[in-house]
């Protein structure tokens, strides 16, 4: 574990960019060999749409990595967060910081994002995508982005995260988030025995089903652990049966398009077309 923190501890922008394009490579070319559903798309197009926002995504991280770098050295340095309540030995610690990383800089938002109407707004460009695949995985407003970047910065000052540990969340979060999106298809039994663990493949294109009940559950990224604990766990058998995009913005030319892809927040807001979500949100006053 000494060598993990070293080696996060001194990592270089570039290394980060290469884990990032890696994973991109590597689950690309997956998609090719084991997919789980043939989608008629034009794939480079719809990577390059995809990837500008996988851009703004890092633009906004950089503009807040030094107030996460200054709350991590603070906090790592006077032993202020959970995970200085009691000693540990460095796997323990390791994992808790993970898996407390993950619960508020991913978890939580993502779910907050699912209940509060102008936040759900933004989040849209996420879910609104026809074709869910690895590119997929960074698809987010630049405004969602900001949300993301600020639930980061109040994770590691929760937590008093070492900036080695902060680092090594940030690749992994990426990579499996990369992984979750890819259009791959694994065993089923090693795809459920997956999500004991950690979010598969399967279990999160259940999230991306075009309408509810299904499009609020599975808001996890790494740990599968938040959704069992919080009831929002869901394992669909056939993932080739669902249906992605969402039911607001059916059409190509909105959700396909970065024009109306970055204007989308701003306009009017599109309830789903029916279930529960519609009428909690129509009768909570925001």
């Amino acid at each position: 574990m000494e060598k993990l923190a070293y080696f996060f501890e001194h990592i270089k922008p570039l290394a980060r960019t290469l884990i990032l394009a890696g994973g991109l490579l590597l689950f690309w070319v997956l998609e090719g060999v084991i997919p789980l559903v043939r989608m008629r798309y034009h794939k480079v197009r719809h990577a390059g749409l995809n990837i500008f926002f996988t851009i703004t995504t890092i633009i906004v991280n950089f503009a807040f990595a030094a107030l996460i770098v200054k709350a991590s050295t603070y906090g790592s340095g006077h032993k202020m967060g959970l995970l200085y309540l009691f000693p540990m030995p460095m796997w323990l610690f390791t994992l808790a910081g993970l898996m407390l990383l993950d619960l508020v800089s991913s978890w939580f938002i993502h779910w907050l994002e699912h209940q509060i109407k102008w936040m759900w707004k933004f989040h849209l460009i996420h879910h609104a995508d026809m074709w869910v695949d690895v590119t997929t995985a960074n698809r987010h407003h630049p405004g969602e982005s900001l949300f993301r970047a600020v639930f980061t910065l109040i994770a590691v000052v929760i937590t008093g995260a070492p900036l080695w540990l902060v680092f090594f969340y940030q690749s992994l979060s990426v990579l499996l988030s990369q992984f979750n999106h890819a259009n791959i298809s694994l065993p089923k039994w090693l795809d459920r025995a997956i999500s004991w663990i950690i979010v598969s493949p399967d279990m999160h294109k259940v999230h991306h089903h075009y309408t509810q009940p299904l499009t609020d559950t599975n808001y996890g990224n790494i740990f599968s652990v938040w959704d069992r604990v919080f009831g929002t766990f869901v394992y669909v058998e056939d993932t080739r049966t669902l249906h992605y995009g969402i039911d607001t913005y059916p059409e190509e030319k909105e959700n396909n398009k970065m024009g109306p892809l970055l204007k989308m927040p701003f306009g009017e807001y599109r309830p789903p077309v029916g279930g529960k979500f519609r009428e909690k949100m129509e009768t909570k006053s925001l």
